[in-house]
């Protein structure tokens, strides 16, 4: 006769599980944070190497709890499910440990679509006053870095910009602010424009009428749309984002209207390097006829030059 035991289901580990779905590096930040200072086990997981191809960027990273509880993505979302029950491990050893997924992996049954393989650094968090830093630097509008030590199974802060990647025994995560739109022009237009904004991901602001800019709000992470149909309106807020390093300045109007605004600017001084910063028709359609397709033309051209290789691309 067979006996047949019943597993004690309270002492199988938690299956691995999505808290939530993003890959902001401000959510995944907190979240790590705000699990380790709850008194949970937490891990965060950074990916550190690339063979061939890959779903996401060096430096993409998540954040896993011993729980179960994670978020954030390395890959396209086929092996985060494996990457947190592997990290729920190292949280249970207490111990730093890689992960390599796909191309050159011990898991010949895990095969990554994009058909090459990624190397993952789980780091069991200790303390979490560097993602606390680096959390209150990009909420000031600030590019800021992690530096996870393998050797020292230890993370530290810096301020400063730069690539994310290998720097001597470190790997070197970097950070930008999140990417930032300031409207002004019409109600309907601007309206239309800050909703698709706001869905897409960016931190939007409306300068209403008769407000100036300020310097503070001009950064390398901002981008200005002027949706006006006066010139006169216009004129002192794109002399505010031309004496800015702001990555894209756009303004709405024809040829026509545009050339008049060039004109407008050479005599206020401004020379033709100045005015080729300025996109206008605004949008990546030639002519959008209502305020609709001029919101999905306008963001679509701020995410291209955003994209575009620049100092401020860096995520």
């Amino acid at each position: 006769m067979v006996v047949r035991i019943a597993p004690d289901l309270e002492m199988l580990p938690p299956e691995p599980r999505a808290a939530f779905l993003s890959d902001d590096a401000i959510d995944i930040l907190s979240f790590a944070a705000q699990s380790f200072e709850e008194g949970v086990r937490t891990a965060l997981i950074t990916l550190v190497e690339i063979r061939g191809g890959a779903a996401r960027a060096l430096g993409a990273q998540m954040a896993v709890r011993e729980d179960g509880l994670y978020c954030g993505f390395v890959s396209g979302g086929c092996t985060e499910a494996t990457v947190a029950a592997d990290a729920m491990i190292a949280l249970d050893r207490g111990l730093d440990r890689n992960l390599r997924l796909g191309e050159g992996s011990p898991f010949f049954d895990i095969v990554l679509p994009c058909g090459g393989g990624i190397t993952l650094a789980i780091h069991v968090l200790r303390d979490a006053s560097s993602l606390r830093s680096a959390l209150a630097g990009l909420r000031q509008r600030l590019a800021v870095r992690l530096l996870y030590h393998p050797g020292m199974q230890a993370l530290s802060f810096e301020a400063g910009e730069g690539a994310s990647g290998w720097q001597g025994d470190a790997f070197v995560r970097s950070y930008r602010p999140k990417p930032r739109l300031l409207l002004a022009g019409t109600p309907m237009e601007a309206g239309a424009v800050a909703r698709v904004a706001a869905a897409s991901g960016y931190a939007v602001s409306t300068i209403e009428h008769g407000r100036a800019l300020s310097p503070v709000e001009l950064d390398a992470d901002t981008a200005v749309a002027l949706l006006f149909h006066d010139l006169d309106r216009e004129l002192p807020l794109l002399e505010a984002a031309l004496a800015s390093p702001v990555f894209y300045i756009g303004a709405l109007g024809s040829r026509r209207t545009h050339a008049k605004r060039c004109e407008a600017l050479r005599q206020r001084g401004h020379g033709e390097t100045a005015l080729a910063r300025v996109r206008a028709p605004i949008g990546i359609f030639d002519k959008a006829r209502d305020s609709r397709a001029l919101a999905l033309s306008v963001v679509a051209d701020v995410a291209w030059a955003h994209g575009s290789p620049s100092p401020s691309s860096e995520r």
